[in-house]
C-alpha cells in the first residue's frame, strides 16, 4: 500500500487502451467502507472473489490490494493468467503517504515496517517484472528491459543456445555461456538457406531457449528459427544496434526474405525476454546509426515527438516504450499496430527492387516516409534533416511489382499507413497516386 498502483495503473491503461480495475476500489463500490469489513474479518475473502474475478476476464489492467498475494488462490491465479508488475517503493515514501488515512493496516508504524518486510517475499514470487513509472509497466508487460545486460539472461534451467551475427562477437563477447550459431551480418542473415542451416545445427530440445545477438536482422531470422524449430522453443532477443533496439526486436514479429519480396515468410512469436543495453551501441558505426535514426524518425513522427534529438539511452528507452504499448495493444497487427508501417511500404519494395544488396533498410524507410509524408499531405522537413534521403537507382517495374505484392490491390486502390494529427492510420489511396510516389523515390 502506498505505492501509487492505483494511479498509475489508470495511466498503463490508457497506454494500453485497455480497461482499468482497482480492487480495492470494486470492492468498496459494492460492500463499503474497507476499514469496516476488516472489522467484521470479511474483507479478504471479498478481496479474493473480486481479484479472481478480475483475473478470469478479458486482457486488462488491474491494481492489487497490498495484501493480495497473500491469498494462495491469487497468487497461483496471477502466475496461470497475468503478467504481474512490482510497482517499487521503499518504506519511508509507502508510509509518508499512508500515514493518518483510515486504512486498516496503517495505523501504526512499527506494524506497517513489518508488514512491507513480510510481503516482500511474496511480491518476489510473484512479479513477472520491476516498475516505478508507467513506462516501466509497459516494458515489463511486454517482456522488455532497457538495461545493462544482466547475468541471468535466460531465466530457468534449461539447455540455451546462442545465434549470433559473426561481424558482432567479433566486438562484443556473447551474452550467454552456450553454443554459438553464427549468422553473416544484416540481410544476407534473412535468407531460406540461412534459417535451414539453422535449424540443421541446433541441438535444443523443447524445453531450451535461443538467444539472438545482433541486428534486426539477427533477431528477425533467429525469432523465426525459434518459432518454427519443434513446432516453436522459447527465444530471447539482444538486439546490438540502433534500428533493432528501437523496433525489429520488439513485438514478435519474425521473418526471412525471399527474391519476390521481403519478409514474406514469417511468424509472430513473441521472445520470452527482449534485453536492450544502450552500452552496446558504443561500438555502432555511424552508417549503421544512421540506418536506426530512419526507425527514431518514424516512431516520432508517429509519437508526435522529436525523439531523434535526445541522446541515445534515452530515444532508445522511448522508442521501446511506444512500440511496446502498441504491439501490446495489437499483438497480431490486426488493426494499430498497423500504423508502425509507415513508409515500410515503399521501403519493402525498394530493397527487394535492389536485391537486398544496393538499398540499406534505413535509407529505404527514409524515401518511404517521404512518400508516406507527401501521399498524408504532411510537411517532410523532419525526414529532409535528420535523414537526407536521396533517390535511388533500383528498377521502377520491379519495385512496383514488389510493392503490389506487399500490399493487395482492392479497386484500384492499395491500403497504405498516412499520418494524421492523432498519429498513424491505415487508408486506400489509388494506384496511380502509389506509383507516383514510389516514381519519385527513384533516381533515372
Amino acid at each position: 500500500m502506498g505505492a501509487g498502483k492505483s494511479t498509475l495503473g489508470r495511466e498503463v491503461a490508457a497506454l494500453l487502451h485497455r480497461p482499468f480495475l482497482d480492487v480495492d476500489a470494486e470492492i468498496e463500490s459494492r460492500e463499503g467502507p474497507i476499514p469496516e469489513l476488516f472489522e467484521r474479518g470479511a474483507f479478504r475473502e471479498l478481496e479474493e472473489r473480486a481479484a479472481l474475478g478480475a483475473l478470469a476476464m478479458p486482457p486488462g489492467v488491474i491494481a492489487l490490494g497490498g495484501g493480495a498475494v497473500e491469498t494462495k488462490a491469487i497468487r497461483e491465479a496471477l502466475r496461470e493468467r497475468a503478467t504481474t508488475v512490482l510497482l517499487e517503493v521503499d518504506v519511508e515514501t509507502a508510509w509518508q503517504r499512508v500515514s493518518g488515512s483510515d486504512r486498516p493496516l496503517a495505523q501504526d508504524e512499527a506494524r506497517f515496517r513489518e508488514l512491507y518486510e513480510g510481503r516482500q517475499p511474496l511480491y518476489e514470487e510473484v512479479a513477472d517484472g520491476r516498475a516505478h513509472d508507467a513506462d516501466d509497466v509497459v516494458l515489463a508487460a511486454g517482456g522488455v528491459t532497457v538495461s545493462a545486460m544482466p547475468r541471468d539472461l535466460v531465466p530457468g534451467i534449461g539447455p540455451a543456445e546462442l545465434v549470433a551475427d559473426e561481424r558482432v562477437l567479433e566486438l562484443h563477447p556473447p551474452p550467454v555461456d552456450a553454443r554459438v550459431l553464427t549468422v553473416p551480418p544484416g540481410e544476407e542473415a534473412k535468407t531460406v538457406a540461412t534459417a535451414e542451416r539453422l535449424w540443421r545445427e541446433l541441438r535444443l530440445d523443447r524445453g531450451g531457449t535461443l538467444v539472438a545477438f545482433g541486428g534486426g536482422c539477427t533477431t528477425d531470422v533467429a525469432g523465426f528459427v525459434a518459432a518454427t524449430y519443434l513446432r516453436g522453443i522459447d527465444w530471447i532477443a539482444v538486439p546490438t544496434t540502433l534500428v533493432g533496439q528501437v523496433d525489429a526486436a520488439i513485438g514478435g514479429k519474425t521473418a526471412i526474405d525471399l527474391p519476390e519480396g521481403k519478409n514474406l515468410v514469417g511468424a509472430f512469436h513473441w521472445p520470452v525476454r527482449t534485453v536492450i543495453d544502450p552500452a552496446l551501441l558504443e561500438t555502432l558505426p555511424e552508417e549503421q546509426r544512421r540506418e536506426g535514426l530512419a526507425e527514431v524518425v518514424k516512431t516520432g513522427l508517429l509519437a508526435g515527438e522529436r525523439l531523434w534529438e535526445l541522446p541515445d539511452a534515452d530515444l532508445v528507452r522511448r522508442c521501446a516504450v511506444f512500440k511496446t504499448a502498441l504491439c501490446l495493444r495489437d499483438p497480431y497487427d490486426d488493426g494499430p499496430r498497423q500504423a508502425l508501417n509507415l513508409g515500410h511500404t515503399f521501403a519493402h519494395a525498394l530493397e527487394a527492387a535492389a536485391g537486398y544488396e544496393t538499398v540499406t533498410h534505413g535509407r529505404a524507410v527514409a524515401l518511404g516516409l517521404l512518400a508516406a509524408l507527401r501521399l498524408s499531405g504532411r510537411p517532410t522537413d523532419a525526414v529532409e534533416a535528420v535523414l537526407a534521403p536521396q533517390p535511388v537507382k533500383v528498377d521502377r517495374d520491379r519495385a512496383w511489382e514488389a510493392l503490389q505484392r506487399d500490399k493487395k490491390s482492392t479497386g484500384g486502390e492499395l491500403t497504405l499507413v498516412l499520418l494524421g494529427d492523432e498519429g498513424g492510420f491505415t487508408a486506400n489511396v489509388p494506384e496511380t497516386d502509389v506509383r507516383r510516389a514510389l516514381d519519385e523515390l527513384i533516381a533515372d
